[in-house]
């Protein structure tokens, strides 16, 4: 293969850029992908992918040396061009050791310097669209996909009939890795809502989903840390709708077709990764000078009210279910008692 794509960024980014992925190989063939070892089952099976390059930089592949190895088995394929979506230091520094002729990146990217064809980066738009800018221009703009196979749906079945979940089910992930942008509804909207919920995440969300879960029980069931991600990507095929924080799993909704109430608070859609179905709801505080407070969601609110999160009430979020959905809250709740 001669074209080869490094994406070292966050899940979530990593789901975004596959419409990219799908643009390159319409025009290079299969493209070759360095990613994190958290991100590599989303691409395994992508069509416009021919091998995966797992990158482990904060691990067995940290610092100067791993780099340096990496780039090493990067040269020994020999590639022609390199495509660096992340704008990061490390992903320049791993294309020069890659030896590629051509570097193609962003023209806003701090290491800009090492490009071989600095691309403008729009600044409007979902970020899949500003992705998509790398590509050149184009007629058609693929969808942001994950190739899930029949063994990742048969498996999210196997768990879902293990644990008498049917049909209509509301997936949720109330985690993030960023401590602002975890809404702290999701327990009280798990009692309300009249259907089974199911609750995805990593690892780090297990005792936040436990707890939703047992706010609910008999109704409302875990997956979070013990199920794999394709498979987590699957039960929210599945689902009905999923309710999500500013995360991940929202983008993973967005590849597998579900519909979705997004919850934002110190972060907003304007920033691109917002929910894009015609379906698809976002709820966030009307009217807070306050917001957005950082790119990203800092760890705690730099104001110390955390109010863009607190003030959305879970009858806001139920209704937004409801819209989306048709799944009910319990009459309790839509009266205000």
């Amino acid at each position: 293969m001669d074209t080869l794509m490094i994406q070292t960024a966050f899940l979530g980014d990593v789901v975004l850029t596959t419409p990219l992925l799908s643009a390159l190989a319409e025009r290079h063939g299969p493209v070759d992908v360095v990613t994190t070892p958290a991100a590599a089952p989303l691409l395994e099976t992508h069509p416009g992918v021919a091998a995966v390059i797992r990158y482990d930089k904060r691990g067995a592949d940290r610092g100067l040396t791993g780099l340096w190895r990496l780039g090493a088995r990067l040269r020994a394929r020999g590639y022609q061009r390199a495509y660096l979506p992340h704008r990061s230091w490390r992903s320049a520094a791993l294309a020069l050791l890659a030896g590629p002729a051509e570097r193609i990146g962003f023209a806003d990217s701090p290491a800009a310097a090492t490009y071989t064809r600095r691309v403008p980066r729009p600044m409007g738009g979902h970020e899949v669209e500003r992705l998509l800018a790398l590509a050149g221009p184009r007629a058609q703009r693929p969808a942001v996909q994950l190739a899930l196979t029949a063994d990742d749906r048969a498996a999210a079945d196997a768990w879902l009939r293990e644990r008498g979940v049917g049909e209509g089910f509301v997936a949720m992930a109330p985690g993030s890795i960023w401590g602002t942008k975890r809404w702290p509804g999701f327990t009280e909207l798990a009692t309300v809502l009249e259907a089974p919920v199911v609750i995805v995440g990593g690892r780090d969300d297990i005792a936040l989903a436990e707890s939703v879960a047992a706010a609910a029980p008999g109704r409302a069931h875990s997956a979070a840390g013990t199920v794999g991600l394709r498979e987590s990507a699957a039960l929210i095929a599945r689902a009905a709708v999923l309710v999500t924080n500013d995360s991940a799993p929202l983008h993973l909704a967005t590849a597998v077709g579900t519909p979705i109430v997004a919850v934002f608070g110190p972060t907003v859609p304007a920033f691109g990764f917002g929910p894009r179905g015609t379906r698809d709801a976002v709820v966030e505080h009307p009217s807070l000078a306050c917001r957005p407070c950082s790119a990203h969601g800092p760890q705690v609110c730099p104001l110390g009210h955390h109010r863009c999160m607190r003030e959305l009430s879970v009858e806001v979020v139920a209704a937004a279910v409801a819209t989306v959905s048709g799944v009910e809250a319990h009459r309790a709740i839509r009266s205000g008692h």
